[in-house]
């Protein structure tokens, strides 16, 4: 381990165990990160045609803002706009480069910084860093990045969260809150949700909601069944039956120096032999865990597509999803497939960890505790169809999913329509 990364190793030791250390050590860095904003702030006004993304922190290219970008390119109205993109690896999106109005900056770079106060529109899917301000006059658009099972924000009334005491996540909602323009819904249920999560009631900010649907789900509307067939052979499963296991992170795995890692649960020696060559997995861990995961022994059966840019290509080439307290299964019901959630911990994580915000029985499949359950469920998903509970469930969450929300949400926060 090299030096710099064991001293970083050493200071979130610390700042796990030391409560008074972690507020001074982050309030004394977002001070000097906020003056070096200022400083690289460029000289004249807002550029009103320029468009600043940005996903999971620099994390990838995806989700709603992918989405609104991509309606941006090809609609008339926004001919004469300009984008910049934001990412930690920057190398890997050049592609984007391809599209002369396109630009590519690194994450929490001087160029960042830069294009970060010259945009008139912010648009991401996760609350920018605390020091990052918006100047009078810009439109930070906040999309969140899904519907809620488990609680945020303010809604949390238990954490055993390994960095932020609940004082600590109560205050990064109440700073994000101040920043936004407008906080992306997708249903009036998730409209109540963030309404508390973010304290917009308490604090007169309820208008800020944008209750639109999500314009990431439109691809999930508007794909054809030729794109689902050419992804399922891009991935390597053309002629099995599809499982896409996405897991949520978990608030007290986190290590120091790396970050919030996940222990899968799941006996994939058992589930080889049980399902044998008929199945393969899609293996997709959450975007904050940061360990990587050894499938080498599964070939064939288990793919670790946590590294896949984009869920949305998963879902499309996948035939069963398997979760657990993942807002993921909100966007695929879109998808009238069928759904299994796998909730080993049950118990802790609904009452130390997290809690929930709906009951479990509304929830449009089955909850197994082991394998053999979890076996038994997917095969009877041969020959499975929506029910009436499964159309409900879509009807109640996923309202304003048809397809033309990016549409929508420019027309609101650009075109003022």
């Amino acid at each position: 381990m090299s030096i710099t990364k064991s001293f970083k190793k050493a200071i979130f030791d610390i700042a796990k165990k030391d409560r008074t250390f972690r507020i001074a050590a982050r309030t004394g860095r977002d001070l000097v990160y906020r003056a070096k904003m200022t400083l690289d702030e460029p000289f004249g006004r807002l550029d009103d045609k320029l468009v600043y993304f940005q996903t999971f922190s620099g994390r990838g290219y995806s989700d709603s803002p992918k989405a609104m970008y991509e309606y941006m390119l090809s609609a008339p109205e926004y001919k004469d706009f300009r984008f910049v993109w934001s990412f930690k690896e920057p190398e890997k999106y050049s592609h984007l480069l391809q599209n002369g109005r396109t630009e590519i900056v690194k994450f929490r770079t001087r160029a960042d910084n830069q294009a970060m106060r010259k945009a008139k529109y912010w648009i991401t899917n996760y609350r920018m860093l605390d020091h990052q301000y918006p100047r009078k006059g810009q439109i930070y658009l906040q999309c969140w990045h899904g519907t809620p099972l488990k609680r945020l924000g303010y809604d949390i009334t238990e954490s055993d969260n390994a960095m932020n005491s609940l004082a600590e996540i109560k205050g990064k909602y109440r700073t994000d809150a101040k920043k936004f323009a407008y906080l992306l819904s997708p249903s009036p249920f998730a409209t109540d949700k963030f309404a508390t999560a973010w304290n917009l009631n308490k604090t007169g900010q309820r208008y800020k909601i944008l209750e639109e649907g999500y314009p990431r789900n439109d691809r999930l509307i508007n794909t054809k069944p030729v794109e689902r067939e050419a992804l399922r052979k891009q991935l390597g499963v053309d002629g099995k039956k599809v499982i896409l296991y996405a897991p949520t992170w978990r608030d007290n795995q986190h290590t120091s120096g790396q970050g919030y890692t996940y222990k899968t649960e799941v006996d994939f020696d058992r589930l080889q032999r049980e399902l044998g060559s008929e199945y393969v997995i899609l293996f997709r861990a959450h975007y904050l865990v940061a360990n990587s995961f050894d499938f080498g022994k599964y070939p064939g059966f288990v793919i670790d597509a946590s590294g896949y840019g984009d869920i949305n290509d998963l879902y499309i080439a996948s035939d069963i999803l398997i979760t657990d307290y993942s807002s993921v299964f909100f966007d695929y019901a879109n998808l009238r497939k069928p759904v299994i959630f796998y909730m080993y911990d049950l118990e802790e994580y609904a009452g130390e960890l997290r809690g929930f915000y709906l009951s479990l029985d509304e929830l449009p499949g089955p909850i197994v505790r082991d394998e053999q359950d979890l076996i038994k469920e997917i095969k009877a998903c041969d020959g499975w169809q929506p029910d009436e509970k499964y159309e409900a469930f879509h009807k109640k969450f996923n309202p304003l999913d048809d397809g033309r929300a990016s549409e929508r949400v420019l027309k609101r926060i650009i075109l003022n329509v």
